[in-house]
Order: structure tokens, then sequence, then C-alpha cells
């Protein structure tokens, strides 16, 4: 497969909880950070886990995937059916066939309030 296709086929499997899929994806020593929160996902059983066990009533869509050679981008959105809806904007790094590094930028639409200062300029999404 080529990257992109990769990380298109991670968000697929993700999105139909085949978890022995997703763990087919990604390298047994994978690291994914997540700067927002401030936490870092070591492991291939670990990354399995945290995304398996995040509570139920989410979907994904993926907007968009670009690649260069082995460093692929993905954006999805991912409505919950009680926490709202979330973006992340995810910077993979994949060799043979599986993801190897990730970069996870997760927040929930409109969580940073527009500033007053630039009102004027801009308008609402």
């Amino acid at each position: 497969m080529e990257s992109s296709e990769v990380v298109e086929a991670l968000w697929d499997r993700i999105q139909a909880r085949d978890w022995s899929a997703v763990a087919g994806l990604v390298a047994e020593d994978v690291v994914v950070e997540w700067p927002i929160s401030a936490e870092r996902i070591v492991g291939n059983k670990n990354f399995v886990a945290v995304n398996s066990e995040y509570p139920g009533g989410w979907s994904i869509r993926v907007l968009r995937i670009v690649a260069d050679g082995n460093e692929v981008v993905s954006e999805v959105e991912v409505p919950h059916d009680e926490f709202g809806v979330f973006r992340a904007a995810s910077f993979w790094t994949v060799e043979q066939g599986q993801i190897v590094r990730g970069r996870e930028y997760w927040t929930s639409v409109g969580a940073d309030p527009r500033p007053e200062w630039r009102a004027a300029l801009v308008e609402p999404m």
C-alpha cells in the first residue's frame, strides 16, 4: 500500500472498530504524540487501547489526506453524540506499510473563542 492508503485504511478501520486490523497498520514500537493534551502513546497495544476504549457514540469523517513520500497528513472530523464535534490534524510517518510515528492535534470545534480584536476582520464558520 502507498503511505496515503495506509492512513486512509487506518481511519476506515478505526471507524469500523476493527481493532485487530488497526493493530496491523501500526508498528509495534509506534510513538504517537498529542501536544494539545501533552500526552504520548508508546506502542501498538497502547495505541489500539486508547482508541478502542474511547467512549462510544462517535463516527469519523475523513476530510482530506495529503502525502509526500512516507509523510502523510490527515484531517478528520469526529462528531460525538455526547461531547460534540472534534477535529484532528494528524501528521503520520509510514514505513514498510505501517505507521511508525504520529503527531495529532485534537480540538473541539469552537473550543478557542474568537478574540474581540479581530471580530470585524473575520466571519463565523
